[in-house]
């Protein structure tokens, strides 16, 4: 019979994200059938232990004190199907414990990764890179090892109770000590966990801030190396290693000292129980075999109590993740749809930014000549609709259309664009509706097999950030990678910047040829890119100031054709 849902599951959930407490708390609700099942196991499996003191007691007392050799072979027996039993049961209620902590990090994951994906720009600005990359790895493990432990917590308030009980009726005096000497441990401890559980909290922000930290460097590396910077950012992050290494010892320190509580104080009550006990049999209180019981359920005992402070421990490294989790799934889009947003449910003809006074006419080829760069990827954002604005399509505000309706519809790409690890056709081909004919025509019109031929083929694999590729390879890349998307309307944001002149030539001639009948803009102050565009839009201090063809506004106003001048003159003077 099959118990277990196959990993992961289709929907992670919407959270509660008010406290971190309140999404563990919603977290295990949402696994609350393999937990029962888990503490139902784990239940039995422990109680399959707890029994074998008193079945042994039995046996001494029942078989080898009366010389009764069928007692004591039927008594021999029952500890077999006992410990027969205990493995079995203990082999299901593992399975259980390992698929609840591969559940719940599962959906930790899933629901981070889908909130960066909804927040998207918006997620650097308010998490640092450290931070995401804690709660994308260590903090999921934290989380699903406290549901891995919940059977086991579960067994041993249930043996826990049931030993109690027996030793308070072999001997009130012993169960006393046990009952009273158990709780005694856990007020010891108990006042541990508050402060393990901040620094916790704190050596996970520091270790977060170390690993953007790291990231910055590497990722800034060619640039250090260029101005004589590498040293000095390598001796920070030494020293920042150093300090983070020293309270993480701090945090370790405190750990050690539950641990090590964990293990003397248990050890401690057994020998009061234990000489306890020998006392008691001694007096003829107790026979040979309930002590023998009782110094069995007492050192049994140390099982729960040393699950109970692993529990308390794992859910105080799991709060502290929570938190992080938490702070994650708290930052707000950038933006969000309307209650009474739609789709679009024809085709896209016209674009218009009333800001800038641009307007883009469908299955064209249009050019954005900005004067300040910057003004390119703000107008780009707000017909993207990655900020909002009083950008309309067809007539109707950008807001009131469904974001997801726009994402699929309109892309705008710049020289930042990512490329993550993997295969070559893989990262091009991200929707995996293409073939190798349309990727190759895609590579072809970016110009960018050259790029393919570094790295093997289409089955060749990219590093992080496609760093095993040139800066120019890259960017042509990323072209190819815009094309395959076939969206309706294509925003690219100077994408031949780093290519030599015959280069972009080439890659100008052939987009227009690709995109035929489809809506582009370019964003360029070259003069080959905007010789192609059927009409160039002239932006000067974030407003349209002249459009035309290129011919026309070289003629026509000084301004533009001081700008392109400017450009022409820069790459001759290269």
């Amino acid at each position: 019979m099959r118990l277990h849902t196959s990993l992961p599951a289709d929907d992670p959930g919407e959270p509660d994200i008010r406290s971190a407490f309140r999404f563990l708390a919603w977290l295990y609700a949402r696994q609350w059938r393999t937990l029962l099942i888990a503490g139902f196991f784990g239940s039995v499996w422990m109680s399959s232990i707890a029994v074998l003191p008193g079945a042994l007691g039995l046996a001494i007392d029942e078989g080898l004190a009366k010389r009764d050799w069928g007692a004591l072979w039927m008594w021999a027996g029952i500890i077999l199907a006992l410990a027969f039993t205990m493995a079995i049961i203990g082999m299901v209620r593992h399975q259980f414990a390992v698929h609840n902590y591969l559940t719940g990090a599962y959906r930790v994951v899933q629901l981070a990764t889908r909130h960066a994906t909804r927040v998207g720009a918006a997620l650097p600005r308010s998490i640092s890179t450290g931070e995401a990359v804690s709660v994308g790895s260590a903090d999921p493990s934290a989380i699903g090892m406290t549901l891995d432990v919940f059977g086991r917590t579960i067994g041993s308030v249930v043996t826990f109770t049931g030993v109690a009980l027996i030793l308070l009726n072999i001997s009130v005096p012993l169960g006393l000590v046990v009952l009273v000497g158990l709780p005694l441990q856990a007020l010891v401890i108990g006042p541990l966990l508050k402060p393990l559980q901040q620094r916790e909290h704190d050596y996970r922000e520091r270790q977060g801030l170390l690993t953007s930290r790291a990231n910055d460097i590497v990722s800034g590396l060619r640039v250090l190396r260029g101005i004589g910077g590498e040293e000095l950012f390598a001796r920070r992050y030494r020293e920042n290693s150093a300090d983070v290494h020293e309270f993480g010892m701090r945090v370790a320190t405190t750990s050690a000292i539950m641990r090590g509580l964990q293990t003397f104080l248990p050890g401690v009550l057994l020998v009061a129980v234990t000489w306890l006990g020998a006392r008691l049999a001694a007096a003829g209180d107790i026979s040979p075999g309930d002590l023998i019981a009782v110094f069995g359920y007492t050192s049994f005992l140390l099982i729960p109590m040393s699950v109970f402070l692993e529990t308390a421990r794992k859910y105080t490294t799991a709060h502290a993740a929570a938190r992080r989790i938490v702070d994650l799934l708290s930052v707000e889009p950038a933006v969000t749809d309307a209650a009474d947003a739609a789709e679009l449910d024809e085709p896209i003809e016209r674009l218009v930014d009333p800001e800038s006074d641009l307007t883009i006419t469908g299955g064209r080829f249009i050019a954005l000549a900005c004067t300040d760069p910057d003004d390119a990827a703000v107008i780009a954002d707000r017909i993207g609709r990655y900020v909002d604005s009083d950008a309309t399509v067809n007539g109707r505000r950008l807001d009131s259309i469904r974001l997801d309706d726009i994402r699929r519809r309109v892309l705008v790409t710049d020289n930042e664009a990512h490329f993550f690890t993997g295969v070559l056709r893989d990262q091009l081909n991200v929707t995996g509706d293409h073939d190798d004919t349309t990727i190759t025509a895609a590579l072809d019109t970016a110009a960018a097999h050259d790029a393919v031929d570094s790295l093997g083929g289409l089955d060749g694999k990219l590093e992080p950030g496609a760093r095993n590729v040139s800066g120019g390879q890259r960017q042509r890349l990323r072209l190819a990678r815009a094309l395959l998307a076939e969206t309706e309307v294509l925003f690219l944001i100077d994408p031949t910047s780093a290519v030599d002149a015959h280069t972009e030539a080439l890659i100008a001639q052939r987009l227009v040829a690709h995109r035929e009948g489809s809506t582009t803009v370019v964003a360029s102050a070259s003069p080959l890119m905007l010789e192609q565009a059927d009409s160039v839009a002239f932006v000067d201090g974030g407003k349209v100031l002249a459009i035309g063809t290129h011919r026309e506004l070289m003629t026509s106003d000084p301004r533009y054709r001081g700008l392109v001048t400017r450009e022409t003159e820069s790459e001759g003077a290269r």
